[in-house]
């Protein structure tokens, strides 16, 4: 006896709900109808979150994946649909974010033929993606989804696109439940080799001056007790990228601060100081690394990694130790004598206070002037118990949060690192709020990058999603004009902005808010924004021409650091 047939828009359904998906983010359009139209009948099953626009629906879905350590859903239409998905598809590959993308496409027949909202979607994602995919036969449907399931989230993980033609949609099948296990050809994690592992542990038992760089692939990897674990037994001390940051709680003894452009003073200096320089699933970005040609010159170099592709590909290393981290630090811990580098942890001490005294001191405790963001993200940290989650958007109160922030957990930072998107932040928070419902979503957000996504402003109100959105606006592009003012003259091109009254666009999508200029009022209006139920837009003016120091400029050594005031 036959099974029940049942529609190729059916079958992706029951498709996504064995792969224990509960969330999607889209919307609907001409090429989608059919998708939707039998969504209608899972939404007990499949909570759906009705955008603004297309490129929220990633980013929202980027945000649930970093929270929840799930895969992100996002369904669209064809066209101009799917054509907005691919800021977010790309910020997702650049950020391994593991996210699976659907959209509609025109009916097979018409493929070719410039059809209405007809765009060669393969084509346009196939570079940013790990998998892009056009479902051409609707038996497929449960195998195709299957895969994109299993690429998106194992080895190194990262964005998949499915195609899926309007007459695909709506055809017969047989739906069998599948599950994919190993794709021929595809070796999500490369095999450990127990040399490296050897000498990597040789070089950190010998070494006197150690230091770890830690990456999100951490986090990514679940190793977290096996980082602390690692760094404990070597007497290590550890910096972060800024994706990797809560992969240590920040009082962590170990915890040697943030390195990049905007990191702290101590563990970028110390990076061209060390012996022996262990990078743990990071990929040595421009953004951390400076000149290529004076980055860690002294240092024997380490690196772990799930993806041999960055093996080498920026910095040169002495081991490379491939495979999953979970697995790999523990190997080379076990082979490590227990250490003491009492010294050498003491010798970031001084530049630590240099660092307090030359930039930090100021930027979150300044006596008078203009309300700074520094201090802003300071103390809305403190009210929070250091126990929520970060979100930002990019720009100055990208940076200005992701150094002056702690964390208490992992999983706590949501933000646009290798393609730097504004207009992140927000859809970003309604997906990390959904895919961390019991904690607290702090969003940091400029006036620019509000504008870019201020839409989904709607999305919140629809679907009541708790975000607390702390808007620290200069009415300028800020770190563009940071820019203009250290290395163009002060020749503020196209930077300053006129903006429109924030409150009253809030208050029109029902979401309370207030705006604060004098600091004396700040810490009232922080504990009103965390215990008013529900969205909160907390407005605070800022200083103008505010600079975020320290600064490595772009293409310099690391050593090349402006602090601002010397």
């Amino acid at each position: 006896m036959s099974e029940k047939q049942i529609t190729g828009s059916e079958a992706l359904m029951q498709a996504l709900i064995n792969e224990g998906v509960d969330t999607l983010f889209g919307y609907p359009g001409g090429q989608a109808i059919p998708l939707y139209d039998k969504l209608y009948n899972y939404r007990d099953s499949l909570r759906h979150i009705l955008v603004r626009h297309e490129q929220g629906a990633t980013h929202a879905a980027q945000g649930y994946a970093r929270t929840s350590g799930r895969v992100g859903v996002v369904m669209v239409t064809s066209g101009p649909g799917a054509t907005n998905t691919i800021t977010g598809i790309a910020d997702a590959m650049m950020d391994s974010t593991p996210i699976v993308v659907v959209a509609g496409q025109q009916a097979s027949p018409l493929l070719g033929t410039d059809a209405f909202q007809e765009t060669d979607l393969i084509g346009i994602t196939h570079p940013i993606t790990k998998w892009a995919y056009q479902i051409r036969s609707v038996d497929e449907v449960a195998w195709a989804v299957a895969q994109a399931f299993y690429i998106a989230s194992h080895g190194r993980p990262g964005p998949v696109v499915l195609d899926f033609p309007k007459d695909v949609q709506t055809a017969l099948t047989e739906f069998k439940p599948h599950h994919i296990t190993h794709i021929r050809s595809y070796v999500p994690v490369p095999e450990m080799n127990a040399k490296a592992v050897a000498e990597a542990a040789r070089l950190i038992n010998s070494a006197e001056k150690p230091l770890a760089l830690v990456g999100q692939g951490v986090i990514l990897g679940n190793a977290e007790t096996e980082l602390t674990t690692f760094l404990r037994k070597g007497d290590i001390p550890a910096a972060s990228t800024f994706l990797g940051l809560s992969a240590l709680p920040s009082d962590y003894p170990l915890n040697a601060g943030m390195i990049g452009m905007h990191g702290n003073i101590a563990p970028n200096l110390k990076t061209n100081e060390c012996d022996v320089l262990i990078a743990i699933g990071m990929r040595f970005d421009d953004r951390v690394t400076g000149n290529l040609k004076t980055y860690a010159p002294q240092a024997k170099v380490i690196h772990f990694d799930i993806d041999a592709a960055e093996i080498d590909k920026n910095v040169k290393t002495t081991v490379a130790v491939d495979g999953d981290v979970k697995e790999t630090l523990p190997a080379v811990t076990r082979l490590l004598r227990e250490a003491n580098h009492t010294a050498w942890r003491d010798s970031f001490k001084p530049l630590n206070n240099r660092e307090t005294d030359k930039v930090i001191r100021a930027e979150l405790f300044p006596a008078d002037g203009p309300v700074r963001m520094g201090e802003v993200v300071n103390r809305v940290s403190d009210a929070t118990g250091h126990d929520a989650v970060l979100v930002t958007d990019v720009g100055q109160n990208q940076m200005m949060a992701l150094r002056y922030f702690k964390f208490s957990r992992t999983r706590s930072v949501v933000t646009s690192g290798g393609l730097g998107t504004m207009g992140f932040g927000l859809p970003a928070a309604i997906g990390a709020k959904l895919g961390a419902p019991g904690r607290t979503v702090c969003l940091f957000v400029g006036d620019g990058g509000l504008q870019m996504t201020i839409q989904e402003l709607g999305t919140i109100m629809q679907s009541g999603v708790e975000v607390k959105i702390i808007l620290m606006n200069n009415s300028y592009l800020g770190m563009v004009r940071q820019w203009q003012e250290l290395f163009f003259n002060e020749r503020y091109s196209e930077t300053p902005m006129v903006n429109p009254d924030f409150l009253k666009i809030a208050d029109a999508y029902n979401i309370p808010g207030k705006r604060v200029t004098n600091r004396a009022d700040l810490d009232a209006a922080i504990a009103e924004m965390l215990t008013t139920q529900g969205a909160y837009l907390l407005e605070v003016v800022v200083e103008q021409k505010g600079l975020v120091y320290p600064m490595i400029p772009a293409g310099a050594c690391i050593t090349d650091m402006l602090l601002g005031n010397e």
